[in-house]
């Protein structure tokens, strides 16, 4: 039976060591060419033990998966959110988000394409990396229309293009410019497809039509 994305099993230190052994040797070398007997040597454990834990590599793999996915997601929210209130800046919160994360060491790429690019469409691990993708594409379109878009679907469509390009090119280009120049484009993007925020302060100088201080501090 597949599981889905939010299904979780119950944890063990051993556990835990097992899948954050194998998220980082499927990171740094691949799916295929990281083996279980590689995971088992660099855990410390027996091969019963991750069979105890893991029924198969592909189930290994996809929990993985499911534990990036938590992760990601929780951390695109905490940087959306510290970007501010207005949803225009949690949008651009986002590319705040991707610039920590393609600067650290390490870095390869996004480990969501990545695996799929390794795996048959129709396998648990590949259906995992699309829900991911969708799941995200989902929160965009959220915070889209709370922004006020036109058309928050395909506003959410470009962003979500952005983020996978931006993850894509700093693989190969280390450091925040890939990020930044990101971030600025979906800044663009969200002046062409939301609305301009109500400008706060002094009105623009022009003829009083309605007495003293129309034009003043806090008018309108």
């Amino acid at each position: 039976m597949r599981m889905s994305l939010s299904e979780s099993a119950p944890r063990s230190p051993v556990r835990e060591r097992i899948l954050s052994t194998a998220t980082a040797l499927f990171d740094a070398y691949g799916v295929r060419a990281v083996g279980v007997d590689r995971i088992i040597a660099e855990s410390g454990v027996a091969k019963a033990t991750l069979y105890a834990h893991f029924r198969s590599k592909d189930e290994l793999v996809l929990t993985c998966l499911q534990q990036a996915d938590h992760n990601r997601r929780d951390y695109l929210r905490q940087m959306a959110r510290a970007a501010g209130e207005d949803p225009r800046d949690q949008l651009l919160g986002v590319f705040d988000a991707l610039r920590t994360i393609t600067v650290r060491e390490g870095f390869r790429g996004c480990a969501f394409v990545n695996t799929a690019g390794e795996m048959m469409p129709g396998t648990a691990p590949h259906t995992a990396t699309a829900e991911h993708k969708r799941a995200v594409r989902t929160w965009l379109t959220e915070l889209a229309a709370a922004a006020g878009a036109a058309d928050p679907e395909l506003l959410a469509l470009q962003f979500s293009v952005l983020v996978d390009g931006t993850l894509a090119a700093a693989s190969l280009h280390p450091g925040p410019a890939v990020a930044e120049a990101a971030r600025e484009a979906a800044r663009t993007l969200i002046e062409q497809s939301c609305p301009a925020r109500r400008a706060k302060g002094p009105r623009a100088k022009g003829p009083r039509t309605d007495g003293p201080g129309a034009d003043g501090p806090g008018a309108g």
